[in-house]
């Protein structure tokens, strides 16, 4: 598809510039997403990375002691927070369409298919939450600045005492990806508890009432809470590569990459001194600079591929394996896409019902009803409540999907725990997925080391109540 592009700069309060595109396409939904994105990873493309120098590889500890290291819930009292809004799809429809009136966008919108009604309400709630927060935060003598996730920056970051993002769970996670350490409390308000459950955030009571939170963290009624992340290691060719944005329908259009953005865009640069540095004493190794707060994905680009690559868990033996790829999880992430990937249906469990019968029972009333729909539910929910474990447990989860193992020797588990994996790559056309968002290149001879650290940890709150 044939793109034309309009760039333009503007002043903003919250940024020093935003940039925004002007794309004729009917695909208004997957340019906003990757719009949202592409930007963003442009203002944040040089977050500092890890330090691997001093890493302590106990994997085996919990967050306890994290705790010891850090204000005591009564005494924190945070002098300087920064909001990270929800940069909605208004916005960016009326950044698109600068040139048309507000009448000429409804019309604009309702003629690509687009309710410009909806977007409008739901633009509001997603404002007049934000602006309660801020609200909240200015009448308890709190400085506060205000940014949409183009002007979230590492410097915005280390000025604040705390972050709070006014979104829902893609908010949420776009926040902690570029949190480097647990030093930094995140709270997630969900803006629109009508639209989604926002699992990451403070309950929805919340959502309009953020002074009663507020009081609470003030008055000390709340406890840390750790959710343990993902930290990558990669080597290989690719290891310094730019990473791609990875959405629903993206081999549809263009791949756009950051480093054309350089040349497209002529964006201003920063300072890459961090990454050389380590560029120039790793070699073809670095650690990535985002942290994995639900998942990582492994596996080829196109579904219909076979993923195959090398895998050693922990200190065992590695082993080659052909399948759909593979997804290492946290414990925030064992209630996402991992628990749908593994659990059970009420149908499977009644069908396993009727194999033990067979098998064990043949020629007796079997003690397995497999119509007993209150039996097959519990044992259904059982399991399934089997693969969800603490968010703050420093212990990662992964899954084989659909592991070819006929003909083969393969005895090791498809799904199981792990404090450390290693992936090698034999893929031509592979990547490694971050949050369903950011997508590495990871093709034939690369390699990913995948571990957790107490120190990677992020800093959360959960209010007493």
């Amino acid at each position: 598809m044939k793109l034309y592009l309009n760039i333009a700069m503007l002043r903003s309060c919250c940024d020093p510039y935003l940039i925004f595109l002007k794309q004729y396409s009917s695909s208004s939904s997957l340019l906003f997403n990757r719009y949202l994105h592409l930007i963003h990873r442009k203002q944040s493309k040089n977050l500092m990375s890890l330090n691997t120098g001093h890493i302590n590889s106990n994997c085996s500890s919990s967050s306890s002691s994290i705790v010891d290291h850090f204000t005591e819930p009564a005494t924190f009292r945070p002098k300087k927070v920064l909001v990270v809004g929800k940069f909605s799809r208004l916005e960016f429809e009326k950044h698109r369409n600068a040139h048309l009136s507000e009448k000429e966008l409804a019309e604009h919108l309702e003629n690509h298919g687009s309710d410009y009604k909806s977007l409008l309400y739901h633009h509001d709630i997603h404002t007049e939450n934000r602006e309660h927060i801020v609200k909240c935060l200015q009448q308890r003598n709190i400085e506060c600045r205000v940014v949409n996730r183009f002007g979230y920056t590492e410097e915005l970051i280390n000025w604040s005492d705390m972050i709070i993002t006014s979104g829902g769970d893609g908010t949420y996670l776009l926040a902690a990806n570029q949190i480097a350490n647990n030093s930094k409390p995140l709270i997630g308000v969900n803006s629109d508890p009508s639209r989604s459950v926002g699992h990451l955030c403070l309950d929805k009571r919340y959502s309009n009432n953020f002074d009663r939170a507020l009081d609470a963290i003030l008055s000390g009624k709340f406890e840390w809470n750790f959710r343990q992340r993902i930290r990558i290691t990669l080597e290989g060719e690719s290891a310094f590569n730019d990473p791609v944005e990875l959405h629903d329908q993206q081999l549809m259009q263009r791949e756009c990459r950051f480093w054309d953005l350089d040349n497209i865009y002529q964006l201003p640069k920063k300072s890459t001194t961090v990454n050389e540095k380590t560029k120039t004493t790793n070699g073809r190794r670095r650690v990535l600079p985002h942290l994995a707060l639900n998942e990582v994905f492994v596996g080829e680009s196109l579904s219909s591929r076979v993923s195959y690559f090398e895998m050693a868990i922990d200190n065992r033996a590695k082993f080659k394996i052909k399948s759909s790829g593979t997804t290492i999880c946290t414990g925030t992430g064992s209630t996402s896409w991992f628990f749908n990937i593994n659990k059970l249906t009420p149908q499977c469990v009644s069908n396993i019902f009727n194999i033990i019968n067979e098998e064990r029972f043949s020629g007796q009333p079997p003690p397995l009803d497999p119509s007993d729909q209150q039996l097959v539910q519990r044992v259904t929910d059982r399991f399934n409540s089997s693969l969800i474990y603490s968010p703050s447990k420093l212990l990662m989860a992964y899954v084989i999907r659909d592991p070819v193992v006929f003909g083969t020797n393969f005895n090791n588990n498809p799904r199981d725990f792990a404090q450390k994996i290693v992936i090698k790559s034999r893929m031509t056309d592979a990547h490694i997925v971050i949050d369903g968002g950011l997508s590495y290149a990871f093709n034939d001879g690369s390699k990913a080391s995948f571990e957790m650290f107490e120190q990677d940890a992020l800093r959360a709150i959960k209010l007493k109540e």
